[in-house]
């Protein structure tokens, strides 16, 4: 009796935290800024409280927002060899068929990656050039000149220097399944749109989990596809759920979360901030870079640490 009470107990305030989180000052929309701000309003604003923004005007000197053209970008990468996720459905690292898939890395000229991303090539596949290992100074350094190798308010604000700077692009087809990460990102959009579907780190309690065994595509050109389990891996945590069309029956909790959308469009950034679940979509040939600093393991870190054990807890008693 008293172990069923403690239960229901921790399933109320389980219920109740993401209510009162929202009430503390997490808006219905996600709010702009007309300007970057200073290091210190930042941090203060919106890093501190973990509260996403929009920010216009931030990167409006980047020489990249006008000069990142498809004949451009073939002119200074070219023929150049870079890594391509390539998938038969466009979801690359997302739940499939049981599995947590992970797309064919493939190797491959970029000027053939645009031919297709402009259709002077079709193929039945879907590619993406999302390689997450700072690949824009790792792959791409022809192009850091055209942006910033960081964000100078953001690495005040933090003290430190993004771990890594991303460069993005692809097809409208390419989807990045619902997840977090354990970065500071800013996301800025230099061509085309970005979609995105957003919970914060209090909506935990009913997003699901689940342990999957890991694999990848081996895709072929005329569109079949291999799934090959990576044997020898641990199974992996990932969230099952499409947000954009939940299955209720299976996950029914889901019900309450309450999502924000936004789009990011060129010229924008988005200061998407650590522990908040993601989904993103994008326009056909949409360009972004994005900076990741590293978040700062502090007690936000360990009440959200507290709130998945309880959230894990619960689901097996």
């Amino acid at each position: 009796m008293a172990e069923g009470a403690a239960l229901r107990a921790v399933r109320g305030c389980l219920a109740a935290f993401p209510r009162d989180a929202r009430e503390l000052g997490w808006t219905e929309s996600v709010p702009y800024l007309d300007r970057p701000p200073s290091p210190l309003e930042f941090y203060r604003e919106w890093v501190s409280p973990n509260k996403p923004c929009i920010i216009q005007n931030a990167i409006s000197h980047w020489p990249a927002l006008k000069k990142w053209t498809s004949a451009y970008l073939r002119e200074v990468v070219g023929p150049k060899v870079v890594s391509v996720a390539v998938t038969p459905n466009g979801y690359a690292d997302a739940v499939f068929q049981d599995r947590f898939v992970m797309p064919e890395e493939r190797q491959m000229p970029f000027m053939d990656f645009l031919d297709i991303v402009e259709k002077k090539v079709t193929s039945p596949n879907v590619f993406y050039v999302q390689k997450q290992c700072s690949n824009l100074t790792e792959e791409f350094p022809e192009l850091v000149c055209d942006v910033q190798s960081d964000i100078p308010w953001m690495s005040e604000a933090l003290g430190k220097k993004p771990d890594a700077v991303n460069f993005w692009l692809g097809e409208s087809a390419a989807v990045t399944s619902l997840h977090k990460d354990h970065y500071e990102n800013l996301y800025c959009v230099i061509s085309g749109e970005k979609h995105f579907l957003l919970h914060p780190p209090s909506d935990r309690p009913f997003i699901p989990y689940e342990l999957y065994q890991p694999a990848t595509y081996h895709v072929s050109e005329d569109g079949s596809y291999e799934i090959v389990d990576e044997k020898t891996a641990d199974k992996v945590p990932w969230i099952p759920l499409d947000p954009l069309n939940p299955d209720l029956e299976r996950y029914p909790e889901y019900s309450q979360a309450k999502p924000l959308q936004c789009t990011v469009k060129a010229g924008e950034m988005l200061y998407l901030p650590s522990l908040w679940f993601h989904h993103v979509q994008q326009s056909h040939g949409c360009i972004a870079v994005n900076y990741w600093y590293d978040m700062e393991y502090d007690l936000k870190y360990s009440y959200y640490q507290l709130l998945d054990c309880l959230t894990k807890a619960v689901k097996v008693l």
